[in-house]
C-alpha cells in the first residue's frame, strides 16, 4: 500500500484535490474546524464557549493540586459530580473576570509585570549569585506547566489584569460600628435552652423484625451489602536505584574520577593557633581603635623578643575570655571556622611563626601558629568503594533521565504487557493481589499512591487490561501497572450478611420511632408545658456550642423569641430527634475597645466578600453567562457514588 502511494504521488495528489476542494465548497472551513472540536459546549461567557475538554483539563489540574496538598484523600471525592461542577463554576468565574477586565480596559503594563515576576519567590530562586535569571531553568519551570516562558508571562499579565476587576471593590468596603454591632449581636446572641433528646439507641429494644422484613430491606438496599472491588496486578518501577543496579563502572572512569576529586573528598587541613586579642568594636571611635591597635603593637613587639612568653602574655593581656586562661590556645580549626581576616592570616603562617597585628570585627589579634595537621591522602584502592558508589549514583541520575522517555513510550506503545519494558530496561515485574482503590494500612511504595491506584482501576486497565500510563509516584520514580485479574464489587448473598442486614434494619426502625416519639412530645409539650420533661438549662451561642450538634444550636438560635418560652424540634439525622425549649435571650457581652475594633475589621472583610459575590453575580448577568450542565442534586450525587462503588 505504501509503495503504491510513493510510486503514484501525482495520482494521489489529484484524488485528494478532488475530494477536499468540493468538501470546502459544500461545507466551508467551519465544517473542518468542527472536526477538531473539543467536545460539547458546557458553558458560554460573553459569547465565548467553554468546552467539555477545557472543563476536563481544568478539573484534572485541580485534582493534581489537591492531591499534592492532601496525598491521602479519597480519589472518589475528587471525581464526584459536586467536585467536577465546582471546577466548572471556578472556570466560568475566571472567564467572567477576563471578559470584564477587557470591557473595563484594565491592562497590565510591562513594568508592573516585571515587578510581579521579580517578587515571585519561585522565580527568585532561579537567579544565580550574580542576580541573573537562569533562563534554562525558567523555561523548565514554564514547561512543567505546559507553557513556554512567553505563555507563562502572558498568563501572569492576564491574572494581574483580572485581579483589578474585584480589587477596587474589596479594598473600598466600609462598614459602620452600628452595622457591625447589629450583625454581631445577632450572630453571637446567646440563649438559655433546655433540650430533650430522643436517641435511636433508646428504642432498639422495642424493635421487632421478621425474616420477611429482613429480606425486603436487603432487596431494597443491596448497594449497602457489597464486597469491595479488588484486582490482581503487575507493575514495574523505574527509579534511580533500579537504574543503578544495571550499571557497571569503567575502571578508567573510576580512576579519572579519583584524580579529579581526591582533594575534594580528602579531609580538610587543620591548624592550631593561639592568639592575643585586644577588643575594639566595629563601631568604636577612631581614637579608641587607635588606642587598641597601639597596645596590640606593643604586645607584638614583646612576644617577638621572647616567643616563649606568648602564653603568659596572652593570659595577662588577651581580652578573649574563652581562650585567655588557656594562654590564648584556640585548638585545631579548619577553613571556614574563623572570621576571614583571622583565617587568612593563620593559614599563611608557618609553624611557630607569629603574625603581624591582624584587624577583625572583634578587634586586633596577634596570632601564633602552634601546629599544622595535614590529612593523609587516601589511596585509590582505599577509596574505591566510596568512589564507585558516588560515580554510580551520578551516572544513574543521568541515565534515568534518558530512560524515562523510553519507559513512558514503551508501556504506552506495547500496552498489552509489561514484559517488553521490563526486558528492555532490565526491570523486575512485581505482583500484588487483593489491591483496592484505597491504599491498605501498611502499604508502601506505588501501591500507597492514590494516583497510581486510580489509574489501575480505570476502565482501560480493569476492562481492557491495558497498561496504565507511566505515573510519577515520587521524585525520579516512574511506575506503570497492569491489571491481570479484576473482581468487581458484587452484592453478597443474604445468607452471608443476614446479621448485618438485621442490625441496619433495626437501626432504621429505631430511628423512625425516636423521631415519631420526639415529634409527638413536642406537640404535647407545646399544648401543656407543665408536663414537659427536659434537661438542665444550657446557655448556647454559635461560638459556645456546649458540645451540642451544630443542627441543634442552629435550630435553637433560629426559633422566634417573640413569645417565651419558645419551642422547636430538630431532626439530628442518625442521632435521632431533639425537642428544644428556649427560656430566655442572653445579650452578647460587650468587647473591649481593641476587640471591638478587631471585630469591625473582620466584619468589614466579610462585607467586602459579600459585595464581591454580588458584583460577580451582576457581571454574570451582564455577560450573559449560561452553564449548560445542570447542577448536581443530592440524588444525582448519590447515584454517581453508587455507580462508582458497583
Amino acid at each position: 500500500m505504501f509503495d503504491f502511494v510513493r510510486n503514484n504521488t501525482k495520482l494521489m495528489m489529484g484524488l485528494l484535490f478532488l475530494l477536499i476542494i468540493p468538501s470546502f465548497v459544500m461545507f466551508g472551513i467551519d465544517g473542518y474546524s468542527r472536526f477538531n472540536d473539543q467536545g460539547a459546549v458546557v458553558a458560554h461567557v460573553d459569547g465565548n464557549k467553554i468546552t467539555q475538554a477545557e472543563w476536563d483539563n481544568a478539573h484534572k489540574r485541580e485534582v493534581e493540586r489537591i492531591r499534592v496538598q492532601m496525598p491521602n484523600i479519597d480519589p472518589k471525592l475528587l471525581d464526584s459530580p459536586d467536585a467536577r461542577y465546582a471546577t466548572l463554576e471556578r472556570l466560568v468565574r475566571e472567564q467572567v473576570l477576563v471578559a470584564a477586565s477587557k470591557k473595563l480596559n484594565l491592562t497590565t503594563s510591562d513594568a508592573r509585570l516585571a515587578r510581579e515576576l521579580q517578587q515571585n519567590p519561585t522565580i527568585a530562586s532561579l537567579r544565580g549569585a550574580d542576580g541573573k535569571l537562569d533562563m534554562e531553568r525558567y523555561r523548565q519551570l514554564a514547561g512543567s506547566q505546559g507553557m513556554t516562558p512567553e505563555m507563562f508571562e502572558a498568563q501572569v499579565r492576564t491574572d494581574l489584569s483580572t485581579r483589578q476587576v474585584m480589587q477596587g471593590l474589596q479594598v473600598s468596603a466600609l462598614t459602620s460600628q452600628a452595622q457591625t454591632d447589629a450583625a454581631l449581636n445577632a450572630y453571637f446572641q446567646r440563649r438559655e435552652v433546655q433540650v430533650q433528646r430522643f436517641a435511636p439507641a433508646d428504642f432498639l429494644s422495642k424493635v421487632q423484625t421478621t425474616d420477611a422484613d429482613i429480606s425486603a430491606y436487603y432487596q431494597a438496599h443491596t448497594s449497602n451489602f457489597q464486597s469491595p472491588e479488588t484486582a490482581e496486578v503487575e507493575y514495574v518501577v523505574l527509579d534511580v536505584e533500579a537504574v543503578r543496579q544495571t550499571l557497571t563502572v569503567n575502571e578508567a572512569d573510576l580512576k579519572t574520577y579519583y584524580e579529579q576529586n581526591v582533594q575534594k573528598m580528602a579531609a580538610k587541613e587543620e591548624r592550631r593557633a593561639s592568639h592575643i586579642l585586644i577588643n575594639a568594636a566595629k563601631d568604636a571611635s577612631t581614637a579608641d581603635k587607635q588606642k587598641a591597635k597601639t597596645k596590640a603593637e606593643e604586645l607584638l613587639a614583646a612576644v617577638r623578643k621572647k616567643p616563649a612568653s606568648f602564653a603568659e602574655v596572652a593570659k595577662q593581656n588577651s581580652q578573649d575570655p574563652g581562650s585567655a586562661s588557656k594562654g590564648g590556645d584556640l585548638d585545631y580549626f579548619a577553613r571556614g571556622s574563623m572570621v576571614k581576616p583571622f583565617e587568612d592570616a593563620a593559614f599563611a603562617l608557618k609553624k611557630s611563626e607569629i603574625s603581624e597585628v591582624v584587624e577583625s570585627d572583634f578587634g586586633y589579634h596577634i596570632i601564633l601558629l602552634t601546629d599544622i595537621k595535614t590529612p593523609k591522602t587516601k589511596s585509590f584502592e582505599d577509596m574505591r568503594p566510596e568512589l564507585e558508589a558516588d560515580l554510580k549514583k551520578q551516572q544513574a541520575q543521568r541515565k534515568f533521565a534518558e530512560l524515562a522517555e523510553t519507559f513512558t513510550n514503551t508501556v504506552y506503545e506495547q500496552s498489552d504487557s509489561l514484559k517488553p519494558v521490563a526486558e528492555r530496561l532490565k526491570l523486575s515485574v512485581q505482583k500484588a493481589t487483593q489491591v483496592s482503590r484505597m491504599p491498605a494500612a501498611g502499604d508502601k511504595g506505588p501501591l500507597a499512591n492514590p494516583k497510581f491506584l486510580q489509574a489501575l482501576f480505570s476502565e482501560d486497565a480493569t476492562q481492557k487490561h491495558r497498561n496504565t500510563e507511566a505515573i510519577e509516584t515520587a521524585p525520579s520514580t516512574l511506575v506503570a501497572g497492569r491489571v491481570v485479574n479484576y473482581t468487581p464489587a458484587a452484592t453478597r448473598p443474604l445468607a452471608d450478611v443476614k446479621d448485618q442486614v438485621r442490625k441496619q434494619l433495626e437501626q432504621v426502625r429505631a430511628l423512625e420511632m425516636a423521631k415519631t416519639q420526639g415529634q409527638s412530645r413536642l406537640a404535647a409539650w407545646k399544648a401543656n408545658a407543665d408536663g414537659a420533661q427536659l434537661g438542665t438549662a444550657l446557655t448556647l451561642s454559635r461560638d459556645q456550642a456546649q458540645n451540642q450538634a451544630p443542627a441543634l444550636v442552629d435550630a435553637a438560635l433560629r426559633v422566634s423569641t417573640a413569645t417565651l418560652p419558645a419551642w422547636t424540634g430538630v431532626d439530628l439525622g442518625e442521632q435521632g430527634y431533639a425537642v428544644i425549649r428556649v427560656n430566655k435571650v442572653v445579650a452578647r457581652e460587650l468587647d473591649s475597645a481593641d476587640k471591638a475594633k478587631q471585630a469591625q475589621q473582620q466584619f468589614t472583610q466579610l462585607w467586602a466578600a459579600a459585595e464581591a459575590q454580588a458584583y460577580l453575580a451582576q457581571l454574570k448577568q451582564q455577560l450573559k453567562v449560561d452553564i449548560a450542565v445542570p447542577k448536581p442534586t443530592k440524588a444525582t450525587s448519590k447515584t454517581a457514588a453508587a455507580s462508582q462503588n458497583s
